[in-house]
């Protein structure tokens, strides 16, 4: 039987730590699963020397992401969904300096940052992001382990297969889904928009209620990035001296309102006499302060990943903020049900990583999704949220992942902005558009994706070896 990934909405949308869901999030979740799995052979107290291999695109721009940070927070026991984010700095600090490691907050083991960790240029045949756990046990045997991330968080050991954990039979989903185009069939035959067909198959997963307490924290954790990003000035850290810029574009937009939460803040934003030039610098500041948080380590959520965690929540603010004042928790729902499916189809039929299939991958997924759900809130029919997916990735098509310094700044930052004007864009075309008559249906542009990725050159995805990040001279910065 015919079976296909069966990849919720919170499998796209994660709560994590930045600056990168593969470079950051994934390395830290599978030092958590290493942990498990010597624990689950029950060598976990016999280990008395760790060491980490990192290959490939997490060696190439490692530093710039973190890698080697979020990969040794993760042996401590901490957790990037509820760590303190403020403590990360004196922790890796600690250890640096005392040269021991607290393993899972239980057992301390010695352990060297500069001779332990191990940056290899050297890159593993299943995936460009690639790393190796190894122990040396009190009986001096060894163990060692291998993990694959692949976008989006998601951790992998062997085969893609195992991506979401949640591999089922192609029955067990009310609405099975693989292609857009069944997708849009179960719309027709059961007569429901997108959001609900979705639902219907979170609910095979979780109840209701559930879902309702998981997406609340998902928007909390996406208006809080924003907030913090607009409400914070200074530097990014990593030596490009990139000043943020979303404190004074913020402050120069919302004027003498007054607020005290990031609720009130809402309210006070609506309240701006808002004309066309400030809905675009609105959009922009949104998008920028929240990736400015992800590059400062900052708590974001992976849509569909970090380094284009800014494109769906500014597309939802705008919603909220521009087109619709009275925008419910429902509206919300909506959105983040359409435009989780829609990741889960690029997903499946090509790739979220930028290390396998550049920028496009990642800001054209996200601006695909972010188009699907305007699209659904501003009345559109299934087929028209497909098309506007589909005309948001159509022109990311290529874009490659070039960060300077391997740096989640430049041109990241800009990149999520330009990706939530484009999903903007793409909803209005599809909106006065007949979809039913689209020349170029969304399975094509995702099969087109793919076959771009495969087709680019390897310097191009996240390597830091080619475009931008070798042209521009970093003395100069």
């Amino acid at each position: 039987m015919r079976k296909i990934e069966c990849i919720s909405v919170f499998d796209m949308m994660k709560v994590g730590v930045g600056p990168s869901s593969s470079h950051t999030l994934g390395p830290w979740r599978a030092a958590q699963r290493w942990i498990t799995e010597l624990k689950q052979k029950g060598i976990f107290n016999d280990v008395e020397h760790i060491h980490i291999d990192l290959y490939g695109s997490l060696s190439l721009t490692g530093i710039g992401h973190a890698t080697d940070i979020a990969t040794i927070l993760g042996l401590c026991g901490h957790d990037p969904v509820t760590m303190d984010i403020s403590i990360i700095d004196a922790e890796i600090e600690k250890i640096r300096e005392s040269k021991k490691l607290q393993l899972n907050a239980e057992r301390e083991i010695d352990f060297s940052i500069a001779d332990d960790v191990k940056f290899n240029r050297k890159f593993l045949e299943f995936h460009p992001n690639g790393m190796t756990f190894r122990a040396r046990l009190k009986n001096g045997k060894k163990t060692s382990s291998s993990f694959y991330s692949i976008g989006g968080g998601f951790v992998v050991k062997k085969e893609r297969k195992n991506a979401s954990n949640k591999m089922k039979s192609f029955l067990e989903f009310p609405f099975p889904i693989e292609k857009a185009t069944e997708l849009l069939a179960y719309c027709k035959a059961e007569n429901k928009p997108i959001s609900e067909i979705v639902l219907e198959n979170e609910k095979s997963l979780r109840s209701e209620e559930e879902i309702d307490v998981g997406l609340k924290q998902i928007w909390d954790v996406m208006l809080e990035s924003m907030y913090i990003g607009c409400h914070t000035e200074g530097t990014l850290p990593g030596g490009l001296n990139v000043k943020r810029r979303s404190f004074e574009m913020h402050q120069r937009l919302i004027g003498d309102q007054q607020y005290n939460s990031p609720e009130e803040w809402i309210k006070a934003i609506r309240r701006t006499e808002v004309k066309f030039r400030q809905i675009l610098k609105w959009v922009s500041c949104f998008a920028i302060s929240v990736n400015e948080v992800n590059a400062s380590l900052g708590r974001v959520v992976t849509a569909p990943t970090n380094g284009s965690a800014g494109t769906v929540p500014s597309v939802m603010m705008y919603y909220m903020v521009i087109e619709n004042h009275e925008a419910t928790f429902e509206d919300m729902k909506r959105f983040m049900l359409v435009a989780g499916e829609i990741g889960s189809l690029f997903k499946k039929g090509a790739t979220i990583s930028a290390a396998m299939g550049g920028c496009q991958a990642e800001i054209g997924v996200s601006s695909a999704m972010a188009a699907g759900g305007l699209t659904e809130l501003l009345g559109g029919t299934p087929e028209q949220v497909l098309m506007a997916a589909e005309i948001a990735m159509e022109h990311h098509l290529g874009l490659t992942c070039d960060p300077i310094a391997g740096l989640v700044q430049v041109p990241c930052i800009e990149r999520n902005a330009m990706g939530a004007i484009k999903a903007i864009n793409a909803a209005e075309i599809a909106l006065e558009s007949d979809a039913t008559k689209a020349k170029v249906p969304l399975d094509k542009v995702i099969e087109t994706m793919w076959d771009t990725a495969k087709d680019m050159n390897s310097k191009y995805k996240e390597t830091s070896e080619g475009g931008l990040a070798v042209k521009v001279n970093l003395s100069d910065c």
